[in-house]
């Protein structure tokens, strides 16, 4: 069985590691942002013990190679500015999810993309994934123009499929299979 636990992966400016209990306030304070939350199935978080939670959960997933999420760390000063995911991992069809967040204040920075990268090239390499998918609500074009750039492709669309605080949202699907992944990064 695989293990996540002692995944590490490193960027020119980032740092992605599992989170740990110590990051719980960091985490709560990018996932209680109503703006940053504005296109995630989820509320915003209301405690930092949904923090905590997630966090001890990550961890349970880790262990048992079920999940991935990574924190994205600042390289110089260490601060937690985002997460980036893999989920829904299916061996059989060597497939998974990705998801990702950065902070508000580091919007527009090139982080997300670079964290991003790391770990498409980590699934891809070391996992030996065949296809990765990406779902995401169609009104964050900042995402949509992100997936793009790294080579993904929009496949579809699902219609009202989320309902988060009374709002009807659609989903927009985006996958990226490994033979794709050279020519992206050529780009």
């Amino acid at each position: 069985m695989r293990s996540f636990r002692d995944v590490a992966l490193d960027t020119p400016r980032l740092m992605l590691r599992p989170l740990a209990q110590d990051d719980a306030a960091g985490l709560f304070r990018i996932f209680s942002d109503p703006e940053f939350m504005r296109y995630w199935s989820t509320p915003p978080w209301a405690s930092v013990d949904e923090a905590h939670a997630l966090i001890a959960r990550d961890q349970r997933e880790l262990a048992d190679g079920e999940h991935l999420r990574l924190g994205v760390f600042q390289r110089d000063g260490g601060v937690l500015i985002g997460t980036a995911s893999l989920f829904h991992l299916n061996e059989a069809c060597r497939r998974a999810e990705i998801g990702y967040g950065i902070a508000r204040p580091h919007w527009r920075r090139g982080y997300m993309g670079e964290a991003v990268r790391a770990l498409i090239a980590y699934a891809f390499g070391e996992l030996g994934l065949h296809r990765l998918e990406a779902d995401i609500d169609p009104r964050n074009i900042a995402s949509a123009r992100s997936l793009e750039s790294l080579g993904f492709t929009r496949e579809g669309l699902l219609r009202e499929r989320w309902i988060v605080g009374g709002e009807v949202s659609d989903s927009a699907l985006y996958g990226l299979l490994a033979r794709e992944w050279p020519a992206a990064t050529a780009r």
